[in-house]
């Protein structure tokens, strides 16, 4: 692939194809080329679709020439996670339990992004199910780390964010439950975007637990986030022209976000704060006192919605599952359906409770992950690390799905560390502004 076109932002590919100085097709023709002779291919995607690529890059190419492309986006490849239905391709969602499973038609943002002109490469690993945080998935392929080739590149949309990082794709689509969109991202020095819940729609997704299934884009960017979630949704791109850290405010949340933190994620996130103060931005800290009860619900409103879905499933044939994987699902066999309920009430009450007194912030800020990726090996032979290492990986970002707000990474100068902005339901347009400022501050 040319290394010029290798270099650039998914925006920029689309803005050289609108001046007539790339023809999608070659373009499609250099990315498959570039994704078929990586060495690490098999192990970030899940299968490439070649024949519906170069057909929709040719669409691309004949709606270029007339003038009629249909978003700046029209004729850029991108990849999609593997729990994202393909009609007539395999849908498997990183799971021998869906082997040879082929939907009859394209999930709903799918659909939506090839009417906006789009290019689908294919389809990227994931974790099992998409129940990690962290990426390793021994039934199908773990993807590597950007940063480390031994280490777990995190989950659940590991293949997604593999898949840009290695330059296999200009952007990709992944999922977000607890984490799943902005932990890879930031392990791999990416932007990640979850938006809220049910703000995009998740119609032909495979389901983890539907009361937090989200869909987003990973991408070299914030301009290029815009860009996908206004072509996951038909719209257009809010406008990141003039953003500005000036006056805006700012929380750092000082609470169970920094508990047992790793120094160069501590300190990736301290450089960050500092840059977006002398930027403008006016930081105060605060802690959030319901958030550890809202933090000890995990337990019970994530895994007794995911074994309800997968139970039938799962227990037809649990040996094909791994078996770190399967622990977590059969968890919430013993959640009683009176503490579902009461969970989901007082969950209810803290979310209220939290837009009260973030709503005189334009964003929260915590680190994206307290820990660095850690290497697989010891994942998969020390089951014990493998449960600590997960549950801290999902930790900070499993607070934006607990209080349903819209959330944005972006890479601090650490490697493999990341801040995160959140920010409230239905503010996607307000959070991509303020993170285009940010990016502009921290790099």
């Amino acid at each position: 692939m040319s290394k010029t076109w290798a270099n650039m932002t998914a925006a920029q590919l689309g803005a050289e194809i609108g001046a007539g100085r790339i023809n999608p097709v070659t373009l499609c023709e250099m990315q498959l080329d570039a994704i078929d002779s990586h060495p690490l291919r098999d192990r970030i995607y899940a299968r490439v679709m070649p024949n519906r690529s170069r057909a929709e890059a040719m669409a691309a190419a004949a709606r270029a020439k007339a003038g009629l492309r249909r978003s700046p986006l029209d004729g850029v490849p991108i990849s999609w996670k593997d729990n994202i239905d393909t009609a007539g391709r395999q849908t498997e969602a990183g799971s021998a339990l869906l082997q040879g499973r082929i939907p009859t038609a394209d999930a709903a943002v799918l659909r939506q992004a090839t009417l906006q002109g789009t290019v689908c490469l294919g389809k990227t690993h994931m974790s099992e199910l998409a129940f990690s945080g962290l990426g390793l998935n021994p039934v199908t392929a773990t993807p590597p780390c950007i940063n480390d080739d031994d280490a777990v590149a995190g989950g659940s949309s590991s293949g997604a964010a593999a898949s840009v990082a290695h330059g296999l794709a200009p952007a990709a689509i992944g999922t977000d439950t607890g984490g799943s969109i902005r932990i890879p991202a930031a392990w791999n020095d990416l932007v990640g975007l979850k938006p809220a819940l049910n703000r995009l729609p998740t119609t032909g997704i495979v389901p983890l637990c539907e009361m937090f299934d989200c869909v987003g884009p990973l991408a070299h960017t914030v301009e290029d986030c815009a860009l996908l979630f206004a072509a996951l949704q038909g719209s257009s791109a809010p406008d990141l022209r003039g953003a500005s850290l000036s006056g805006a405010r700012l929380l750092v949340l000082d609470t169970v976000a920094f508990d047992d933190i790793r120094d160069r994620p501590a300190n990736g996130f301290d450089d960050a704060v500092s840059r977006l103060s002398r930027a403008g931005a006016q930081i105060s800290r605060a802690p959030f006192a319901p958030l550890t009860e809202a933090m000890a619900l995990t337990g019970t409103v994530f895994t007794a919605e995911a074994y309800g879905i997968w139970r039938n499933t799962i227990e037809a044939a649990p040996d094909k599952m791994f078996p770190r994987i399967l622990e977590r699902f059969r968890a919430g066999a013993e959640v009683m359906a009176a503490d579902y309920v009461a969970a989901w009430r007082r969950l209810a009450q803290i979310r209220a409770e939290w837009a009260a007194q973030m709503a005189a912030f334009d964003a929260v800020l915590v680190p994206t992950s307290p820990i660095l990726p850690p290497h697989a090996d010891r994942l998969m032979n020390d089951p014990a690390y493998y449960v600590t290492e997960n549950l801290l990986a999902l930790r900070n970002t499993r607070i934006g799905n607990l209080m349903d707000q819209c959330a944005i990474t972006l890479p601090t100068m650490q490697p493999s560390c990341g801040i995160s902005l959140m920010a409230p339901p239905r503010a996607e347009e307000r959070l991509l502004r303020l993170a285009a400022a940010a990016e502009r501050a921290l790099h």
